[in-house]
């Protein structure tokens, strides 16, 4: 098979050996945009720099006693880890109101690499600026601001970055395609973890601050280069310019709703992903600040704790694409589902558990919310890079066969993970704020995961079936 850059589908090649290295190379270099931005969310989001934050956000006496995690922003008075979760929750929001504007010109003029090299630098740019958050009195808004903007380049780059996927792979190479695209994303970023890692350890105490906010500036140079191998490689389809007003993005938008209102299968799996998205995405960003605040695990367990995710994140993209393979998306995702389910009962346990029996970490007799977050640590890394792949290969299965809209469609797809992040955020963030303490917040993603699941049941398609 060919790939035609005329029309963006497969054809039958004159040279069948030298078309199937193309398309190699081609799918290759896809796969790698999950290796560029993926330190993002590792470093970025989940390990290194949640770390920092509250360290830089937190008020200690000289014995290490916590006076105070508050922090005063715009005239507020929060939690600092509350503020984070609206941080992001905000930027995910304008990533809903702006995705639209411009997913519908690129299907509409070809040019969605354009828009993905503009979020992709802004991404990397905004990462690399975290170097100058530097303390908690006058550089927060610093901290704030290239928080939002980071996360704005994330998620505003990724609808453009997965609407190339049905255009580079038959529909029976989806899940395979998406899961490596993940898991060179969990090796690649695990690999500048440990990078950063190193050069932590390698200073003194007094220049561990500096050497952290030097990590931030590897993970912009990082991004941005190792994206230009999709930007070179990976082939798009090319269109006259039209004139249309900036509000064309989203009557494309409207008329990928009005196919998925009439397509049950679309409609049931987005309503689905809507729900347990809220659940995964929020344990994907809040783990770190959970084991921080709530478990009082310091950097030396948390850190090597991420890694374990990441690198069972590649064993689990692998596992349920073989498991999709034989019994079929659906079934795949509802196993996925069940396990997140027990993750949270467990977590929530594990957190009452502590807070009955505050002087343990100390103590070598009992170690159970030590040794339960490392397990939990390990499931969530199983089922983390399975649900995330899994749904994006679901999704692609489901779009009709010959749209050529695919950007307007993931765009959908986008803007409905980020609705769901957006309320996944802020409630975790409103019921910590308002409650004594985050494992609350727990209960709620139980709630969602749950949801998720009923309505995964009412799914039926011959397309999510083993192939």
């Amino acid at each position: 098979m060919q790939f035609n850059t005329d029309n963006c589908r497969l054809v039958k090649p004159q040279n069948e050996n030298m078309e199937v290295a193309n398309k190699k190379r081609i799918i290759n270099a896809w796969c790698m945009y999950d290796w560029a931005n993926s330190v993002y969310n590792l470093v970025i989001a989940s390990a290194i720099f949640p770390i920092y934050y509250t360290a830089m956000t937190t008020t200690k006496d000289t014995f290490g006693t916590v006076i105070s995690d508050r922090v005063d922003f715009l005239g507020m008075s929060l939690k600092n880890t509350v503020l984070s979760s609206y941080t992001l929750a905000f930027s995910l929001l304008l990533v809903c109101i702006i995705s639209p504007f411009f997913s519908g010109i690129a299907d509409l003029r070809g040019n969605r690499k354009k828009f993905l090299r503009i979020f992709c630098y802004l991404g990397a740019a905004s990462c690399a600026s975290l170097f100058f958050f530097t303390d908690k009195e006058t550089t927060l808004w610093v901290g704030i601001l290239f928080m939002m903007l980071a996360s704005l380049g994330f998620y505003g780059s990724l609808v453009f970055y997965n609407s190339f996927l049905p255009q580079i792979a038959e529909a029976d190479e989806m899940d395979k395609i998406s899961a490596k695209g993940f898991s060179l994303g969990y090796l690649g970023s695990s690999l500048l973890l440990i990078v950063c890692l190193i050069l932590i350890k390698s200073v003194t105490k007094e220049m561990e601050g500096d050497a952290t906010r030097i990590c931030f500036l590897l993970v912009g140079l990082w991004w941005a280069s190792f994206a230009q191998l999709l930007f070179r490689r990976v082939p798009e389809k090319k269109k006259a310019k039209t004139e249309g007003s900036i509000f064309k993005g989203f009557h494309e938008l409207q008329k990928v709703y009005k196919q998925v209102v009439k397509d049950n299968s679309i409609k049931n799996f987005l309503s689905a992903f809507l729900f347990y998205s809220m659940g995964v995405q929020t344990v994907v960003l809040v783990a770190s600040y959970f084991g921080s605040k709530v478990l009082s695990l310091g950097p030396g367990k948390l850190i090597p704790t991420i890694l374990i995710i990441q690198f069972v994140g590649v064993a689990g993209s692998f596992f349920f694409s073989w498991v999709s393979k034989k019994r079929g998306n659906k079934f795949s995702l509802m196993v996925t589902l069940l396990i997140w389910i027990a993750v949270c009962m467990s977590a929530w346990y594990i957190a009452q558990y502590h807070n009955t029996h505050p002087d343990l970490p100390n103590m070598p007799v009992d170690r159970l919310p030590e040794y339960g977050f490392y397990g939990l640590a390990f499931f969530v890394g199983l089922v983390m890079g399975g649900v995330q792949s899994l749904s994006r290969s679901t999704y692609s299965k489901l779009i009709p066969e010959h749209t050529n809209d695919t950007a307007s469609f993931f765009s959908f797809y986008d803007i409905t993970e980020k609705v769901a992040m957006v309320f996944g955020l802020f409630i975790f963030g409103f019921i910590e704020e308002h409650s004594s303490g985050m494992e609350n917040s727990v209960l709620a993603l139980i709630v969602f995961f749950v949801i998720g699941f009923l309505v995964l049941l009412s799914l039926k398609d011959k397309r999510l079936e083993a192939y």
